[in-house]
């Protein structure tokens, strides 16, 4: 197997760290800036989104106090801000801004406020360590990952495929199964591969596709991959999944890599001459619902299983660091969802006292 290639760190710059440390800048402006261009390292859609909410906030900082000073964010300010959201009205009496959106608000002052106060410490401590956000009425991510049942029902519709995955369904034609002729460009090998890496690393649908063969570490049992913003995530995997990413190798990638010139580990089927040597994030949801019906499993997508994930590794371990590690969030506010308590298990609770 090939050997794991040194991981390459994201080293500031000395000028850049002389710049920050020296907090020589009091300006939360000029540190709005320096945060993204050394910091952020999301899609440009989600740099749009964040810089909207912060510049909202230092368009209010600035009503407050006539200036953007550092030392001007408070925590009482952070909360003064949160209360002005919630209180903005409309002309026809609508909030101006949901619960929602003041959340996602408050969770980038959070990151923000956590690296800026990293390099130039506010002098009454973090401003938005300890904001809370407003409890919500929508379905928890809990609520929407994959249960213990949903995903025991779909790895054993994977190890079905290579047994019936794409056999044909004329059963005029065919009665026995083992005479029915399988779909050309069918890779029941591969598909299982992909189901197993989503459900027992957590990892994203699109990062899935993005996997190289060389970052597939089986020594170590971890798949490094480019994630969200561009950043590189090392998940580990179950012996389960990285044997049937092995079976894959072993039984079917070298056929289709005799026309795909592709580093990918999930290689499209040498059928599809169209493709550039990579599977579409499309192709990867047209396999999740094959097995989905075939496991008899409704109403639960790719994402399902990253938010089994968190919820698993907290129930393990009861360790949020465990799931912000695992799943690479940035911000431990995302991690803490997986703790939450949905309102099925909270019944369940509950009954066991009578």
């Amino acid at each position: 197997m090939p050997k794991k290639p040194p991981k390459a760190l994201q080293i500031a710059s000395p000028n850049r760290l002389a710049r920050l440390k020296a907090g020589e800048h009091d300006s939360l402006a000029w540190w709005m800036t320096e945060y993204f261009r050394h910091e952020v390292t999301t899609q440009e859609s989600s740099q749009k989104e964040q810089r909207r909410d912060l510049k909202t906030f230092l368009s209010y900082l600035r009503r407050e106090v006539k200036h953007d000073h550092v030392d001007a964010w408070t925590p009482r300010l952070t909360s003064a801000f949160k209360t002005a959201l919630q209180s903005a009205i409309e002309g026809d009496g609508s909030r101006h801004w949901s619960d929602r959106s003041i959340n996602r608000m408050l969770a980038h002052l959070k990151t923000f406020a956590k690296w800026v106060h990293k390099y130039r410490p506010f002098a009454l401590g973090n401003p938005a360590e300890k904001i809370k956000a407003i409890p919500t009425g929508s379905l928890l991510v809990v609520e929407r990952a994959l249960t213990t049942t949903e995903r025991r029902k779909l790895l054993d519709a994977a190890d079905l495929l290579p047994k019936v995955g794409g056999l044909s369904k004329d059963r005029n034609r065919y009665s026995n199964v083992d005479e029915k002729p399988r779909r050309k460009g069918y890779r029941p090998y591969r598909n299982r591969a992909l189901i197993y890496t989503l459900i027992e690393t957590g990892m994203r649908r699109a990062a899935a596709c993005k996997i190289n063969l060389v970052n597939v570490h089986f020594d170590t049992r971890d798949i490094e991959v480019e994630e969200k913003g561009s950043a590189t995530q090392a998940y580990k995997i179950s012996r389960e999944g990285l044997q049937a990413i092995t079976d894959y190798l072993k039984q079917e990638r070298e056929f289709d890599a005799k026309l795909f010139d592709s580093p990918a580990l999930f290689l499209p089927a040498a059928t599809v001459i169209n493709s550039e040597g990579r599977l579409a994030p499309r192709m990867i949801n047209d396999i999740w619902n094959e097995v989905s019906a075939a496991a008899g499993v409704e109403g639960k997508t790719p994402h399902s299983a990253r938010h089994a994930m968190g919820k698993y590794l907290v129930e393990k371990t009861g360790n949020i660091a465990a799931v912000q590690r695992q799943l690479g969030h940035k911000n431990a506010a995302y991690s803490l969802q997986y703790a939450r308590v949905t309102s099925e298990e909270l019944g369940e609770v509950l009954d066991e006292r009578e």
